[in-house]
């Protein structure tokens, strides 16, 4: 595969709206041909008989039962509150909405 040229990346630089220095495309010329050259490789990899795997181990997930348990009365909830107004919360207003 043939290293990808300064022109190539100021193409692609124009494409994607950057403005790169000229000192920029020389560099990300190295770095991207660096790139390439690496998907490259792994391209090459024979992988006809090796089945797609999201991760190189199995993993399980463990789960618990789902169980029911007793939730709080309105009291107990609004037991800590700043506030309360009718069983409920009572918040600053924010919106400057008429009461």
């Amino acid at each position: 595969m043939s290293a990808i040229t300064r022109d190539e990346v100021a193409h692609l630089a124009r494409l994607s709206r950057l403005a790169l220095q000229e000192d920029e495309l020389d560099q990300l010329a190295a770095q991207l041909d660096v790139i390439i050259s690496a998907v490259a490789k792994v391209q090459e990899v024979a992988t006809g008989d090796i089945p797609p795997s999201s991760h190189a181990l199995p993993l399980t997930n463990v789960y618990r039962p789902d169980e029911v348990h007793q939730g709080l009365s309105p009291e107990e909830a609004l037991a800590g509150a700043p506030a309360v107004e009718d069983q409920r919360f009572r918040v600053p207003q924010i919106l400057g909405e008429e009461e």
